[in-house]
């Protein structure tokens, strides 16, 4: 969880300082572009950032709760992933002073604008999705869980 989101602020931090002077276009339709999206997940609730804030802080205390009852280190990880990215996008919304706006700049152009807590939310919710179903359940799956 900690992991992500240091990532996600150096990352973030350094596109703001950077792409403020211009996109940089790396390959096909992959650029890096500077976007500043104050709704939620595919620009949804456009404006709405204080509400979405107190929805994300519940968000990372529900999967906090999870990841401690976690079964497994891979379950566990995977859930980190998601509170990671969540308390990502929450930090841009309190601490950077765009009027709660998340800043993204992964532009693909045939895909939302998004960053790097975006990727980690949706692919730790895949991962988890897959080893719960794989486990036959909530409980976990994937690798022991080690004793507290």
């Amino acid at each position: 969880m900690l992991v992500v989101l240091v990532v996600d602020q150096l990352t973030t931090t350094w596109a703001v300082d950077r792409l403020s002077k211009g996109p940089i276009h790396l390959v096909w339709t992959l650029d890096l572009e500077l976007f500043y999206n104050t709704g939620s997940a595919f620009s949804l609730f456009q404006g709405e950032a204080p509400v979405i804030a107190v929805v994300a802080a519940a968000l990372v205390a529900a999967v906090a709760y999870a990841i401690s009852r976690a079964r497994s280190d891979a379950l566990a990880a995977s859930l980190g992933m998601v509170a990671g990215g969540a308390l990502g996008n929450l930090a841009d919304r309190l601490f950077r002073g765009h009027q709660g706006a998340v800043v993204d700049f992964i532009a693909l152009h045939w895909w939302p604008t998004f960053n790097l807590a975006d990727a980690s939310i949706v692919v730790g919710g895949i991962l988890s999705a897959v080893l719960i179903v794989r486990a036959g359940g909530a409980g976990g799956a994937g690798g022991s869980r080690r004793a507290s």
